[in-house]
């Protein structure tokens, strides 16, 4: 055999088809620096249509394109993984980050590894540089990263296989009050996770084993010695090839701060609502069954609290005048409140009492309510009464009596009965006038209706809307009010038919 023979080298042509429809991308370089092929998927790596778009040497490529480590760290001349190759030197999963020198914003991350062919002789034939286009991979997780410490719910990441944090964002900071140095590279057990958890065993034993942790409540430690009520829940990601965990929370503390609140201010109101001297009660909305009564309220009614509770007022016939309880209960449920409003309450031993009584609807446990309150009023009352006809009795002849005198009088009077004249002599129609006058001369409603040729029903009427002119409820207040003015009768202007009607 002739030791000059020609050492077979490789078939470019079958190793091309071999080769070409490969996933992961190939260029292959002659020993001399020429690029002279690429697979479909090496040119959509480099976002370019042909092989002239990778540039015809290494050198060429080198002033295409530039390269990064994934530290934003430049590669120089001689640094690219395709010189390296050509220095014999080999690579396996070296992650750069790839631009086109025309575009910096452009960027792409491929993870290289390089292969040396040799011919039949072992000598280094055809160079090969195999890429991974790990660019969507990249571009999912930066979006991640930015959604991740965006993100206003709190969340942190851990490794699994040290169960280290590597990830913190500015929610879990705000909620717990912890730096980023407080966090990363602790330890779950450090940060007391699971410490104050009912199931933290079991959290734990998931963790470890890399499952989801499902939600659960927890509290967290906080750096002033507290805690802060949470949700917390775990689900395995990736994070760069390294499997993880991501917690994820949900603030209840605001929940819990408000409960106690709630809880507080329930406390203020039973109590205050037991021992309040007032009479007070509590009712369903919908059907009035009163739900709840203070020792008031049974003091007054004489009635003990298991024949009140479970009832209605009109089961209980509270109330004397039923269509005034029917149109108060009417006004609650149009969520109009009712403010002292004259009632008289039927008692347990078949007295009654004289009642001002307010309500308003309340939601009590999440139920809509209505809140009772009534006042005794009886004594009161009684008391005005009497004061009334005493003064109405001195004034009944006020002859014997100064101007001043009279006038103090009749200021008690209105002071007591609440009322105060709504009109003067001027302002009264001729008819009222009349009718007063003849009221001042003492005539009855049927005497009034023969002097004005009236029937008695429009005498009535006239009286009342008088009576409501001039605040007043009685004839004797009527005589008294006018006698106050100056107005003592119809005299002569109707003499003629008052003597008539006397007559009769």
């Amino acid at each position: 055999m002739n030791e000059a023979a020609e050492v077979p080298r490789i078939n470019r042509t079958v190793l091309q088809q071999l080769i070409a429809g490969l996933t992961d991308g190939l260029i292959l370089v002659e020993l001399d620096g020429r690029i002279i092929w690429a697979n479909e998927a090496a040119l959509k790596s480099h976002r370019v249509e042909d092989l002239a778009g990778l540039g015809e040497t290494v050198a060429d490529y080198r002033r295409r394109f530039t390269l990064r480590y994934r530290n934003n760290h430049t590669l120089d001349e001689g640094q690219y993984p395709l010189e390296r190759l050509l220095g014999g030197e080999a690579l396996d999963g070296v992650t750069i980050e790839v631009s086109p020198t025309s575009d910096p914003d452009a960027c792409w991350v491929h993870v290289v590894r390089t292969l040396i062919l040799e011919d039949a002789g072992a000598k280094p034939d055809v160079l090969v540089l195999i890429i991974r286009d790990e660019t969507p991979r990249y571009e999912a997780e930066k979006r991640f990263e930015k959604s991740f410490n965006a993100n206003p719910a709190p969340g942190l990441i851990c490794r699994l296989d040290d169960q280290r944090f590597i990830r913190v964002n500015q929610g879990f900071m705000e909620m717990t009050g912890l730096s980023q140095d407080d966090v990363l590279g602790k330890m779950v057990e450090e940060i007391g996770l699971f410490s104050n958890c009912e199931t933290g065993d079991d959290a734990m034993i998931k963790l470890a084993e890399g499952r989801v942790i499902r939600q659960r409540e927890a509290l967290i430690p906080l750096p002033d010695g507290g805690d802060r009520l949470v949700i917390v829940a775990g689900e395995p990601i990736p994070v760069g090839e390294v499997p993880c965990m991501l917690f994820t929370f949900a603030d209840l503390d605001g929940r819990r701060k408000a409960q106690n609140a709630l809880r507080q201010s329930e406390e203020r109101f039973s109590k205050s609502f037991r021992l309040s001297p007032a009479p007070a009660a509590i009712a369903r909305l919908d059907d009035f069954v009163f739900m709840e009564v203070n020792e008031a309220f049974l003091s007054l009614s004489g009635r003990k609290i298991e024949s009140v509770i479970g009832k209605t007022a009109a089961d209980l016939k509270l109330w004397e005048d039923t269509k005034a309880r029917k149109e108060i209960e009417q006004h609650l449920r149009d969520n109009v409140p009712v403010r002292d409003v004259a009632m008289r309450m039927m008692l347990a031993n078949g007295d009654t009492a004289e009642c001002l009584v307010s309500a308003e609807r309340v939601e009590i446990n999440d139920h809509a309510c209505v809140l009772w309150s009534v006042q005794d009023v009886t004594e009161r009352r009684r008391s005005e009464l009497e004061l009334i006809e005493a003064i109405e009795s001195v004034m009944a002849d006020t002859s014997w009596f100064s101007r001043t005198v009279v006038d103090r009088l009749a200021t008690l009077r209105q002071a007591s009965t609440g009322k105060s004249p709504s009109a003067e002599l001027r302002d009264l129609s001729e008819r009222e006038s009349e009718i007063l006058g003849l009221i001042c001369d003492g005539l009855s409603d049927a005497e009034m209706g023969d002097a004005l040729c009236l029937s008695r029903h429009t005498i009535r009427n006239h009286v009342a809307s008088l009576y409501n002119k001039i605040g007043v409820n009685r004839r004797a207040a009527a005589v008294i009010w006018a006698r106050e003015r100056g107005f003592s009768g119809n005299g002569a202007s109707s003499g003629k038919k008052t003597s008539k009607a006397k007559k009769r």
